[in-house]
């Protein structure tokens, strides 16, 4: 019988991923390092390709790294829509609020609603809530079919035959590693942008949509590499991969840290606002739901 990756590995290798290195993604994960580094051995050992550089100033994902992270995420959406589902069939009932975010909301923008939301019910019955993450087209797709109450989205302006509002507004940051050429000048044109070729997320996401708009009336080069997360983006940008345009609210840690570098570009607008969409009756029937789109947009 084939032995399968442990849940627990994937899980380190993909907070890994998203805080930059084994210690950071080990005390995400509430693991003691030594035990981490263990796990990451026995994981290579069991996928056969090496997922991380070992240096004395610490692990980073190697090229197949980056790989297996945007597939161990798939793994582990996977099995948490199972838990949620077998959940579900215990409890007997579903869930009476529904929420979908995009990424970068849901990454950066809706634990901290969701919080206040929480502390807005303490002391009475709280409903139950849940909560799934896609790009842009999977959140308007779900709203369309009225899987969901209520979704976050990040793309360009109002989707057509939603109801929407805006709730936060961000713009989008072109980073490149620290060594990049750009980095010495800090600033390019619209056109200089336009002809490279950019390390982007899938067809799909907000931000990839919001740039694309933005630019117009350029077309932009084909993309160099594509990656379904902003952490696999920002983490193949400080690699030197190439540059990439993403949500400041994603990359303001490493613009801090100084593993990447914001460049500057001239003629263009890469400002967006984020918006809660939703279906039906433009006044919302769904008290939870109409509580949380309230602390988003207050937020």
């Amino acid at each position: 019988m084939k032995s399968w990756p442990d849940l627990a590995a994937l899980e380190l290798l993909v907070a890994v991923a998203d805080h930059g290195s084994l210690s950071a993604g080990a005390r995400a994960c509430g693991s003691a390092q030594p035990n981490a580094s263990r796990s990451m051995a026995r994981l290579e050992r069991s996928v056969g390709v090496p997922l991380l550089h070992r240096a004395t100033t610490g692990a980073t994902l190697t090229t197949q790294g980056l790989m297996v992270v945007e597939w161990a995420r798939r793994v582990l959406e996977a099995a948490r829509d199972l838990d949620a589902g077998v959940t579900a069939l215990r409890s007997g009932v579903d869930a009476p609020l529904t929420v979908m975010a995009s990424q970068t909301v849901a990454e950066h923008l809706l634990p901290g609603w969701i919080a206040r939301w929480h502390e807005a019910h303490s002391g009475e019955t709280t409903p139950g809530l849940s909560v799934a993450v896609g790009n842009t087209t999977d959140v308007l797709t779900a709203t369309r079919a009225g899987e969901i109450d209520l979704g976050f989205i990040e793309g360009p302006g109002a989707p057509r035959g939603l109801n929407s509002t805006v709730v936060a507004t961000d713009d989008l940051v072109l980073a490149v590693a620290a060594h990049h050429p750009w980095a010495r000048t800090r600033s390019i044109d619209a056109d200089e942008l336009a002809a490279t070729a950019l390390v982007t997320r899938e067809p799909g996401s907000g931000t990839r949509v919001a740039l694309d708009r933005a630019m117009r009336p350029r077309t932009c080069a084909p993309p160099l590499l594509e990656l379904s997360s902003n952490a696999a983006v920002k983490v193949s940008v400080s690699a030197g991969t190439g540059p990439a345009v993403l949500s400041r609210l994603a990359i303001s840690d490493a613009l801090a840290a100084g593993t990447l570098v914001e460049i500057t570009v001239r003629d263009v607008d890469l400002r967006r606002k984020l918006r809660a969409v939703w279906a039906g009756p433009r006044r919302m029937t769904n008290e939870a739901a109409t509580s949380l789109l309230a602390i988003a947009a207050a937020s």
